[in-house]
C-alpha cells in the first residue's frame, strides 16, 4: 500500500472509529457526557471537543486556511451539534485524503503552532500524528464510556479492516 493509500485508509478508519464512539455517547444517561472525568480534557464532551479542535487546526494547516482555536475549546456543548460537526468533519478529512498525491504527502508542511513557535515537518508526518493523536484521545474516551455505563467497544484499525474488507 502506497503512502496515499494508507493514509486514504486511515481516514476512513478514523470516520469509523469515531462513529462508534458517537454511538456510545449517544446511549449514555442524561449528565454523563459532562460529568467530571479523570482525564487531560476532564469529561467526555470536553475530551470529543478537543479532538475536533485538533481536527480543525491541523486540516486547516494542511489545506492552507489555518484556524485558531483554543485546544481547549467547547465549540459544541450539545451533543446533537456536536454530533452533526463531527461528522462533517470527518467528511472533510476523507475528501482531503482522496485528493491527496504523492508529491503533496512527500512535501514539507510549515505552520505556526498553538502553543509555541513555527516548524516545518513532513506532510505524512503531520497526517500520521493527526490520526495517532485521534487515537490517544479515543482511548481515553473508551475508558471514560465504561466508566459512564457503556460496553466496551472493538475500535482496532483490525477491526474496522475486518469489517470493510470482508
Amino acid at each position: 500500500m502506497n503512502g496515499v493509500a494508507y493514509f486514504q485508509r486511515m481516514a476512513n478508519y478514523n470516520a469509523w472509529a469515531n462513529q462508534h464512539i458517537l454511538d456510545a455517547c449517544a446511549g449514555l444517561e442524561a449528565g454523563e457526557l459532562t460529568a467530571p472525568r479523570a482525564a487531560f480534557f476532564p469529561s467526555i464532551i470536553k475530551t470529543l471537543n478537543h479532538l475536533l479542535v485538533a481536527d480543525r487546526l491541523w486540516l486547516g494547516r494542511l489545506v492552507g486556511v489555518p484556524e485558531r482555536l483554543a485546544l481547549d475549546a467547547v465549540l459544541y456543548a450539545g451533543f446533537s451539534e456536536f454530533r452533526t460537526a463531527r461528522k462533517a468533519q470527518d467528511a472533510k478529512i476523507i475528501a482531503f485524503t482522496e485528493q491527496l498525491d504523492a508529491d503533496t504527502l512527500a512535501s514539507d508542511l510549515s505552520y505556526q503552532s498553538m502553543l509555541a513557535g513555527a516548524y516545518t515537518l513532513p506532510r505524512e508526518i503531520v497526517l500520521a500524528h493527526m490520526f495517532n493523536h485521534q487515537t490517544h484521545h479515543r482511548g481515553q474516551l473508551h475508558s471514560m464510556l465504561i466508566e459512564a455505563g457503556a460496553k466496551s467497544l472493538s475500535m482496532d484499525l483490525v477491526y474496522y479492516c475486518l469489517e470493510v474488507d470482508a
